[in-house]
C-alpha cells in the first residue's frame, strides 16, 4: 500500500498554514460564487492548521482581490510591443516599384 507518512502529510498541512480564503456574505441558500455577487461583503478567513478562523472582512470583491493577491495588483504589466523591422531592399512581389524602374 502507497501510504504517504506522517511527516510527509504533516509538511503537506504546514505549508498551507496562513491561506486566506473569502467567504461572501450573503443570505440565504443561493449561490454564493464570487462573480455573481461583487458588491457583497466578504468574510476573509485564515486556514491556521485545523480550521478556518476569521481574519478580517472586505467590502466587495475588488477590495477582496487585492487582499488575497497583493502581487498581482501591485505589479505592472509586462507587455512590450514588438520592434518594427526596416524593409530590405529588394524586389519582392509585394513591393512597389521605384519611379524609373
Amino acid at each position: 500500500m502507497d501510504d504517504e507518512s506522517l511527516s510527509d502529510w504533516a509538511k503537506r498541512r504546514d505549508a498551507k498554514i496562513g491561506r486566506l480564503r473569502a467567504v461572501p456574505l450573503v443570505s440565504g441558500d443561493g449561490p454564493k460564487a464570487s462573480h455573481l455577487n461583487p458588491d457583497a461583503p466578504r468574510a476573509i478567513q485564515r486556514w491556521n492548521g485545523y480550521t478556518w478562523e476569521p481574519h478580517g472582512t472586505a467590502a466587495n470583491l475588488a477590495e477582496t482581490r487585492r487582499l488575497l493577491y497583493p502581487r498581482r495588483v501591485e505589479e505592472p504589466p509586462t507587455v512590450t510591443a514588438p520592434q518594427p523591422q526596416p524593409l530590405r531592399t529588394g524586389r519582392g512581389r509585394h513591393r512597389k516599384p521605384r519611379p524609373g524602374e
